[in-house]
């Protein structure tokens, strides 16, 4: 697959704004990374000239969503350790999967059901060989499903979406398969509805113009684009919650039941929901000491990470460890985790 390179090097650094450097300012933040490449090589990492050959395209997802600047930064903290880098926007969760399972990135954000479905072959991936060339370096941050309508359409419960047009996500994207696993634990099928195939910042436009019901998303929050419809429509978040989330959560383990706290939008109480963790995976033939040399940059870098977005500020690090993680670790990232007491 030829590779759509999106995001430039050149673009990827403009996340990070240096102004009125000083030249110790700049003397001192070079010694800090030339003691870390110099722990990293120690350790069993890669050497500066071994890092300088290795291009890193890091697959993140639609310039609208969260994916996109966190996976920026990502690719912005390698290219100061000394890779060749670029942040490529793309759909997201099951294009990400494809990507790294074809070999055209070398890391990639995925919501943690998306690759466990992908690598078991169970779910929406049922029936396709089970992509097994994939592993997990870190957790990442929460994604909530959120679903959302206006007050206009009468919509309050799940259940109530039966006979409706319901923005369902992309075609095998992430969103969409949060979204067709919600209905099943409520007991509907896209028979009882009828399902628009649309990125959510697609089908919030049509249901602005009337032409939806009621939208998935699936991200961090709060979500830009949400909140955009809830400063200009009576939005209302439908709860997650009862006997189908109890459901959602115990046939699928990487959903976690949680609420939407009170003023993420313009709701006055907690709404009822669930979450599942983005995490970061690599292709399996990654060598161990280049997987291990990015985790030392990853952890060296870790307040470039964090600044690119209030998610990735509040659950993006070291320190988060990995006790949540489904997917088998590489064993270059489970080399660097251990070293860390965490394992």
């Amino acid at each position: 697959m030829k590779r759509i390179l999106a995001l430039t090097m050149t673009v990827v650094m403009s996340l990070g704004i240096v102004t009125g450097c000083s030249s110790s300012a700049t003397e001192t933040t070079t010694e800090t990374q030339s003691a870390t490449e110099s722990t990293s090589e120690a350790t069993g990492g890669l050497t500066a000239d071994q890092r300088a050959s290795e291009f890193v395209t890091v697959a993140t997802g639609p310039t609208s969503g969260l994916y996109y600047p966190i996976g920026g930064a990502f690719a912005t903290v390698l290219g100061d350790y000394g890779y060749k880098t670029s942040a490529e926007a793309t759909n997201a969760s099951g294009a990400n999967v494809q990507l790294i399972s074809d070999g055209d990135a070398e890391m990639a954000i995925v919501m943690q059901d998306v690759a466990v479905q992908a690598y078991t072959g169970e779910g929406a991936y049922e029936g396709a060989e089970p992509i097994t060339n994939m592993a997990a370096i870190m957790r990442l941050w929460p994604n909530y499903v959120q679903l959302v309508t206006t007050a206009d359409t009468g919509i309050t419960c799940v259940e109530d979406l039966v006979g409706k047009r319901v923005g369902v996500g992309a075609s095998n994207s992430g969103v969409e398969i949060n979204a067709r696993m919600v209905l099943d634990a409520h007991g509907i099928t896209y028979d009882d509805i009828t399902a628009d195939y649309l990125a959510y910042g697609e089908a919030i436009e049509n249901m602005k113009n009337g032409q939806c019901d009621a939208v998935f998303v699936t991200s961090g929050i709060p979500n830009a684009t949400v909140m955009e419809l809830d400063n200009s429509y009576d939005m209302v978040v439908i709860p997650i919650d009862g006997e189908g989330r109890d459901n959602l959560v115990s046939n699928y383990p990487y959903y976690a039941a949680t609420t939407i706290p009170a003023g993420t939008y313009s709701n006055e109480e907690d709404v009822e929901g669930v979450f599942v963790y983005n995490i970061m995976v690599v292709p399996t033939d990654l060598s161990d000491e280049m997987v291990y040399d990015m985790m030392v940059a990853i952890e060296g870098g870790m307040s470039t990470i964090q600044a690119s977005h209030s998610a990735a500020e509040t659950s993006v690090s070291i320190e988060s460890g990995i006790g949540d993680l489904q997917l088998p670790l590489h064993p270059g990232a489970a080399k660097f985790w251990a070293e860390r007491g965490y394992e």
